[in-house]
């Protein structure tokens, strides 16, 4: 297959290229300048119009929609949340453009989205619960919107709403595991709030199992399907790090630090991935356990 990611040199891209070339799939990577992963082929673009590479959209049989400024950014000004939302919505806009205008069209097309999607409060989220009313919340909505018109142009749509993403030394796992290997690890405010995760070859896998069944269309879950509340979560990475499981971090200074990035670490709602499980995927990882056993243990 030939395969074109918009977000292709990040984490997630790279490690989804690497699966694809691995099989003898070719990768063409959307690109503004930065690296991109040894094997892939690099496509400029601007990130907004079809200028200079819409055409290659004829070659393509899965385009896949990964691009957008992190979350990790500090601190959440205006213009960065205005930053957030434009860095997704112009470049979708710019493929399903580049979709419409092609003679041959992709036969998929994965949309990123987050978890988030759901809110912060609730009752555990599966696929059919309702978006909250939150930033983050509003965030997905809007990225997801912004390439529905690709499902009225004969294109098979896969939304995956992601949880956050586990690789050794990669994404927000390093930032994360970095207080319990301080010594200083503990809950973030009470620590009963959801942990959303997924391990990277279980994302990688899913993605992969999405875009090969062919009945697979509309909103999954990507994260694991064992519930995770923030205590368990550090408490099985100090187990795994042989570190102490000491005091939690007080919700208000997090708040106080943070502002309002802060609901990333001190609230966040349960989900499952019941559309996943239904569609024939079985997890690698089901536990943050095993997930984080296998990160920290290997050589």
């Amino acid at each position: 297959m030939n395969i074109l990611i918009a977000g292709g040199s990040g984490f997630l891209g790279s490690a989804l290229t690497k699966s694809f070339l691995a099989d003898g799939h070719k990768v063409f990577i959307l690109t503004r300048g930065a690296p991109i992963p040894s094997g892939s082929q690099a496509v400029k673009w601007d990130a907004k119009t079809t200028s200079g590479w819409g055409d290659r959209i004829n070659e393509m049989d899965v385009v896949i929609h990964l691009a957008g400024k992190t979350l990790a950014t500090f601190p959440w000004t205006e213009t960065t949340k205005r930053d957030f939302l434009e860095s997704r919505i112009q470049p979708g806009l710019a493929l399903v453009q580049a979709i419409l205008e092609a003679h041959h069209r992709p036969g998929v097309f994965v949309q990123a989205s987050g978890i988030n999607h759901y809110g912060l409060h609730g009752d555990i989220a599966e696929e059919s619960t309702l978006p909250g009313d939150d930033f983050l919340a509003q965030l997905t909505v809007k990225w997801e919107a912004a390439t529905k018109n690709v499902e009225g142009l004969g294109v098979r749509r896969v939304i995956i709403r992601s949880a956050v993403v586990l690789g050794k030394g990669k994404g927000l796992m390093p930032l994360m595991a970095l207080p319990v290997k301080l010594y200083v690890g503990g809950p973030m405010g009470d620590g009963k709030f959801s942990m959303p995760w997924i391990h990277i070859n279980d994302w990688v896998g899913a993605v992969r199992h999405l875009i090969a069944n062919e009945r697979a269309v509309g909103a999954y879950n990507l994260i694991a399907p064992t519930p995770t509340s923030n205590s368990d979560f550090y408490r099985s990475l100090a187990s795994v790090l042989h570190r102490p499981y000491w005091f939690p971090t007080p919700a208000f200074l997090l708040r106080i630090l943070l502002g309002e990035m802060s609901v990333l670490v001190v609230e966040g709602r349960f989900a499952k991935p019941k559309r996943l499980i239904e569609s024939g995927y079985r997890f690698e990882f089901e536990t943050a356990h095993e997930a984080l056993s296998d990160l920290f243990n290997k050589n």
